[in-house]
């Protein structure tokens, strides 16, 4: 092993690292950089191990989370009773619980935006609070689909390099 292909393992260590963390700190794009990563190394390998065609697949599981991870939020709150006003304020107290409480906010701006948007449709403190309950749980929802995704993909690459 010579050290370019260990400074290589070495940053694609940190982009799976950087990555599973973007999945607990939505933050950062986690499974974005999961896939960065193993894009890296394969651009730098010749796409010998990780082949084009796994980083197409690498590429769908990508776009599923996306996909799910907005979905869950959506359907979360509208199962447990959200209307569009709620869902749309769960959204603005998502970014302003971002921007002023870091990941603390993340959590309890969208619940607590819920809230505001169902009070304002006219609903009761117990219907607005539930609708609140559903945007955490469906944050927490696609925060697991998307770790299960990122484990998969680090899974895989494992599997297909080593």
């Amino acid at each position: 092993m010579d050290w370019k292909y260990i400074i290589l393992i070495g940053v694609t260590i940190i982009f799976f690292t950087i990555g599973l963390m973007g999945i607990a700190l939505p933050i950062l794009p986690g499974v974005f950089f999961i896939w960065l990563g193993s894009v890296i190394y394969g651009a730098f390998t010749g796409f010998k191990e990780i082949s084009f065609t796994v980083i197409v697949v690498f590429t769908a599981m990508l776009l599923f989370t996306i996909v799910v991870d907005y979905l869950a939020n959506i359907y979360g709150a509208k199962k447990f009773g959200a209307g569009k006003l709620g869902i749309f304020f769960s959204v603005i107290g998502m970014m302003i619980g971002v921007v002023t409480a870091g990941l603390i906010g993340l959590i309890v701006g969208p619940i607590i935006g819920a809230i505001i948007g169902e009070l304002l449709s006219g609903k009761n403190h117990r219907q607005a609070f539930k609708a609140g309950i559903g945007t955490l749980v469906g944050f927490l929802s696609g925060t697991i689909i998307k770790f299960l995704v990122g484990l998969l993909m680090i899974g895989i690459f494992i599997w297909r390099v080593f």
